[in-house]
Order: structure tokens, then sequence, then C-alpha cells
């Protein structure tokens, strides 16, 4: 049985939210408004390939541990614009924010089942440990959903400037909420980023919810977490118990 949290710590992909499987193209309107902004200097095909594959190997710089977040700008520039023009690059930069926002959006994205119900009958300090290219994009998101205000903290890797498994994600929610990290339990769905977080981090427990992401993972390259569930009811069962 699992010691009884003082605190939960949740990731949001794969945890809080879910979208459908991310398309391999890129929004149509983001290509649009970056071929506005760039006076067309490059084709929208042009542009729909460079998101494409700079998405890609965004996704496979992600997946090292890195401890440090990349700036929005310096990942358009290694990812997506590296070889447009100096001019539309300077474009691109200006309005960075804007662009990151757009690119992590999606509209897809849902509360998982039994998540609203946990977050509302916890009643528990809880907050958000998240990493992403714009943490805007969830703020919106968790207000959208009406449950932003049942947070104490959210702390996102691209305001933080470092990204999980950096322990330094989960000490600094747990900081915010008042409560030591060794009384909290950390949820993620990612064993390389969230369960190696959460052991570095020396949480109260390192939980587990599967989703896709999990499926794509080799269980017996990342430590083990404590305890598995499969969504937000799997989890309140887990707090019950532990109760």
């Amino acid at each position: 049985m699992l010691p009884r949290p003082q605190a939960l710590l949740l990731d949001f992909g794969g945890v809080l939210a879910d979208a459908p499987p991310q398309r391999a193209d890129a929004p149509p309107e983001l290509v649009l408004r970056l071929y506005n902004l760039i006076a067309g200097v490059r084709t929208p095909g042009e542009i729909q390939r460079d998101l494409a594959s700079g998405a890609q190997a965004y996704a496979r710089w992600r997946d090292r541990d890195e401890p440090d977040e990349l700036p929005q700008a310096e990942v358009w520039e290694r990812f997506v614009i590296g070889e447009w023009p100096r001019t539309a690059r300077a474009k691109v930069r200006a309005v960075v924010g804007k662009l990151s926002y757009d690119w992590a959006w999606r509209h897809g994205w849902a509360l998982r089942p039994g998540i609203a119900d946990l977050l509302h009958t916890a009643r528990l300090p809880m907050a958000v440990v998240s990493n992403t290219l714009c943490g805007a994009a969830h703020r919106d998101f968790l207000a959208r959903a009406g449950v932003a205000g049942l947070f104490g903290a959210q702390v996102y890797s691209d305001e933080a400037g470092v990204r999980k498994p950096n322990p330094q994600m989960i000490w600094s929610a747990a900081a915010e909420l008042g409560v030591p990290a060794r009384s909290c339990w950390f949820v993620g769905d990612s064993r390389r980023r969230d369960i190696v977080c959460a052991r570095r981090a020396e949480t109260a427990a390192a939980v587990l919810m599967i989703s896709g992401r999990t499926r794509g993972e080799d269980p017996d390259a990342w430590p083990a977490p404590d305890a598995e569930v499969d969504d937000g009811f799997g989890l309140q069962k887990l707090l019950r118990q532990a109760a």
C-alpha cells in the first residue's frame, strides 16, 4: 500500500488530458499563418514538410535526457526554420510565442476519464507538472475545462527553463504548494520522463497512468513505478486505498 500523499503532482498529456493521435501533417491554419507571415517565400507544401520533419526531430530530442528546456525561438530555429531566408526567420522570431501556442494546441484535447471527478473530490493540494513547447496552451485548456482553479500551481517546462526528468520540475511544483516533494505522489504516463523524474526527486510515490505513449516504451529499460492505473478512476481508487 502506498503512503497517503500530502499533495498530488500530475502530468498534463496522458494524465489530465489526451487527444486523438496527432496527424502527420501540420495544422493547415498554422501553415497558412506562416505562409502569410513570411509573404510566400516558402510554399505551403514546403512549410508543411518543414513543420512535419521539425516535429519529428523535436520529438527525438525530447526523448533524450536533457535537463534544460529549449527556448521557443531555439525550437523553431533548430527544427523548423533553420534553412529559411534570414528575413523570414526574423518574422517568425518576432511572433514565436503565438506560433508556439498554435503548434502546441490540440483541438481534440479532452479530460481523461475520471479526471474531472478526481480533481473535484481529491481534497489535496494539486499541481500540474508538464513538458511542453507552450504552457499557455495547457493553461487555457484547463481553464476552458473548468478545472484550472483546482490547481495550486502549474509548472511548465517552457516557463521553468528545465524539463523532466530534471527533478527541479517536481521540486518547484512542491515548493509552490508548500509541501515537501517526499510527501507527494507524482503521476505521469512516461517511464523515461515521469517515473525517472519522480525517482530523482524522491517523491513518496511514482504512479504510472497508462496512455498511448506508455505503450510505446520498453518497460524493462526504465525504473518501475510504485503503481499503475488506467485513468482517473484508477487513481481515485488508489487514493482511497492509501487513505
